[in-house]
């Protein structure tokens, strides 16, 4: 069994005693009750360098542990003092440490101090339940997996999003999985550098994807990327916005490294 078959198993029967119907009517209160539809978005649209997204990440598979942070906010502010453009906060607890906790409290850290930083709840998503949890937390987007879920569970999560008043950053890895995606009219595209069934980096990924991608969708280079260099080649190929966990979770100065990601 590769390794995203497992996780998404383990996913599965993790949230199976949370399963419920939700009614559209629930999600459009929560859109309601947390507005700036499209925040993640226009977060990554907007600005003329290159955007980041850095991610709260404790440990994953593939690094193994990478940080002990038992106060999601610390990380966060560190993020904020360094002028990134959004978060991403893994919520995973088995095979990344996370918790929704981690999401709630950073965007509750994120409205005190009146920084409108959007955040993405970083999960492997399969069901509505979770995109409430996501809008109950402040995200402002979520995460769909497309080698992950079927053509209806990805439909049923972006309508679930949209009501909800979230935006969906849709990952790929292959150009087949691009082709299964397009139909859904996504806003947000990610190439994942890292093959989730291995775990091994590849930036020449995006380098391949990111120019098969239509011009009016924004386009992510998630993974893999360490450094300057590694941001700017992605960035050369055609990346509006960078997704970076590892790398700033570990840096000593986190500011310096994403103002020489954004380097012109």
């Amino acid at each position: 069994m590769d390794k995203l078959t497992e996780i998404m198993n383990w996913k599965r029967k993790e949230i199976a005693p949370r399963i419920r119907p939700v009614r559209d009517e629930e999600l459009i209160r929560l859109s309601e009750k947390f507005p700036f539809r499209g925040a993640f978005r226009d977060a990554l649209s907007s600005a003329d360098e290159l955007s980041v997204i850095a991610e709260i990440k404790r440990r994953s598979p593939s690094a193994g542990e990478i940080a002990d942070i038992p106060d999601a906010t610390d990380q966060a502010r560190k993020y904020v003092n360094a002028e990134v453009d959004c978060l991403s906060i893994l919520t995973d607890q088995k095979y990344f440490g996370g918790h929704l906790d981690d999401l709630s409290d950073v965007t509750d850290f994120l409205r005190e101090r009146n920084r409108p930083l959007p955040c993405l709840r970083k999960d492997f998503m399969v069901h509505p339940i979770q995109v409430t949890e996501a809008a109950e937390g402040g995200a402002r987007a979520i995460l769909i997996i497309v080698r992950a879920l079927s053509d209806d569970e990805m439909k049923e999560l972006r309508e679930s999003a949209d009501l909800a008043g979230l935006d969906c950053l849709y990952e790929v890895h292959e150009e087949s999985e691009l082709d299964r995606v397009l139909p859904h009219n996504p806003e947000i595209i990610g190439v994942n550098n890292r093959d989730l069934t291995r775990f091994v980096t590849d930036l020449s990924i995006s380098e391949y994807l990111i120019p098969l991608i239509p011009d009016n969708i924004i386009k992510v280079s998630e993974s893999g990327i360490l450094d300057a260099e590694d941001a700017w080649r992605v960035r050369d190929a055609g990346a509006d916005a960078i997704l970076c966990g590892e790398a700033l979770m570990k840096a000593e100065d986190p500011e310096r490294l994403v103002a020489d990601m954004k380097e012109e």
